[in-house]
């Protein structure tokens, strides 16, 4: 019976969700992006261009990956503080992996930095942390995706995508955040 009510409650959300347009199908590519090679090994890079809401992965020198992303509710300009939904920029570099994460898989960013927290002290307020590379909520089915910018200032992938970033970007990977 617990089990009938929570599927349901999970039916009943995704119904309300869909009809205030916060959740779309994903499309399929567009026929011209030429067919993604496998990746072998660690990624060299990754960078990740706000204003044009696209990552894009570096392997052995050359762009392998080049997809749409979703940022922080509040994208334009620089994370300065805690609650701001605004997507840090700078160069920073994986600092942690979690698999059992609320979205599908993230990889932690080193935010914040020493400047950053430096600032915030000085300003009297707290710069904020957990900036995450990471999937949709663990609650939507695998076929959904959020629309528009989303997160609390992290930046967000399909789930597929962000399975396929997973077994290539280790610990110490860097990331390039541009405005």
């Amino acid at each position: 019976m617990r089990r009938i009510a929570r599927l349901f409650s999970a039916l009943a959300l995704l119904a309300l969700i869909g009809a205030l347009g916060l959740i779309w199908v994903r499309p399929a590519p567009p026929p011209d992006r030429p067919p993604e090679i496998a990746l072998s090994g660690p990624l060299d890079g990754i960078l990740i261009e706000k204003s044009a809401r696209r990552m894009t992965l570096f392997q052995n020198g050359a762009a392998v990956r080049i997809w749409p992303i979703a940022l922080g509710f509040s994208p334009r300009g620089d994370k300065a503080r805690e609650g701001d939904g605004r997507t840090p920029e700078g160069s920073f570099a994986i600092a942690r992996r979690n698999d059992q994460s609320s979205y599908h898989l993230s990889l932690g960013l080193d935010y914040p930095q020493p400047a950053d927290i430096a600032a915030a002290r000085d300003g009297g307020y707290s710069p904020g942390g957990d900036i995450m590379i990471h999937g949709q909520p663990n609650s939507l089915p695998e076929a959904l995706m959020m629309q528009g910018d989303w997160t609390a200032g992290c930046i967000a992938l399909t789930n597929a995508q962000m399975r396929d970033i997973w077994g290539h970007a280790p610990v110490g990977t860097k990331v390039e955040i541009r405005p």
